[in-house]
């Protein structure tokens, strides 16, 4: 049975935790619900108890109007009480900018493990951001759930012809049921005011140990995005996976995480 938890403006939030150990939250990207998170944690259980759970609007998990990074923020805080008032975390894509947002923010992290948070790079990128940023609140605001996931899908160079097959198959309205919080994702990344850039600034004030990792048969500009977070954290360390691409395998990461996380 999923467990909740409370968050500050009242929204409880659905979480699974597996394993024993020190606590380790999974803090999952676009179109991640807690499942996301299961095979990793299922690795790491003998060594930490992980709590993988659904970030609001996700899932089993409240969506409290209006929405706000804060109240992710506020959610992480919940989550962090829950596991004994101090935890890692994990971030994947995404869930790598919304967990440094909650150590800028102060959060009583331990360590903080990112992959692959895919920052702008330059006006190219700020300038796309910006596009899609427009264009999914259209979507969005007519109900156009499929054409917002093919929009964000084609962005992160999934073929039309793929999205197109994708569309008929048994996974397609579960997908759907999470399309409106692309736009939640969107807002984390900063996409509408900084373009998706790296706070830079931001980020030089967050003293958390922090590893960020990449593929190395990731696209160039998330393997550059993430040196470019390991040289502005003041703590920070980069590390490239060998072999391995954006949907990075459990049993690649987990031993780099146990290492970081054990030191």
């Amino acid at each position: 049975m999923v467990d909740k938890v409370r968050s500050s403006d009242g929204t409880m939030i659905a979480f699974d935790r597996s394993g024993d150990g020190p606590p380790l939250v999974y803090v999952g990207g676009a179109l991640n619900d807690r499942s996301s998170g299961a095979p990793l944690a299922a690795v790491l259980a003998p060594r930490f108890t992980v709590l993988t759970y659904d970030r609001r609007g996700r899932g089993a998990s409240g969506d409290t109007a209006p929405y706000a990074v804060e109240r992710e923020v506020e959610d992480l805080a919940a989550l962090i009480g829950e596991a004994g008032g101090s935890a890692a975390l994990y971030g994947m894509s995404s869930g790598g900018a919304l967990a440094l947002e909650a150590a800028a923010r102060g959060l009583p992290i331990a360590k903080l493990a990112l992959y692959e948070p895919p920052f702008a790079a330059d006006d190219g990128g700020r300038r796309q951001a910006r596009e899609y940023t427009a264009k999914l609140a259209e979507l969005l605001a007519a109900d156009r759930r499929g054409d917002a996931l093919e929009l964000f899908m084609t962005r992160v160079g999934v073929p039309v012809e793929l999205v197109g097959q994708m569309r008929g198959a048994p996974m397609w309205p579960a997908l759907e049921a999470l399309a409106p919080t692309l736009a939640y994702d969107s807002a984390v990344m900063g996409d509408s005011d900084r373009g998706g850039s790296l706070p830079a600034e931001r980020l030089a004030a967050v003293t958390t140990p922090t590893l960020i990792l990449d593929g190395e048969a990731s696209p160039a500009f998330l393997r550059e995005a993430a040196r470019r977070v390991a040289d502005t954290l003041p703590h920070g360390r980069h590390r490239s996976l060998q072999g391995q691409t954006h949907d990075v395998a459990p049993e690649a990461l987990a031993p780099v995480l146990e290492e970081f996380l054990a030191s």
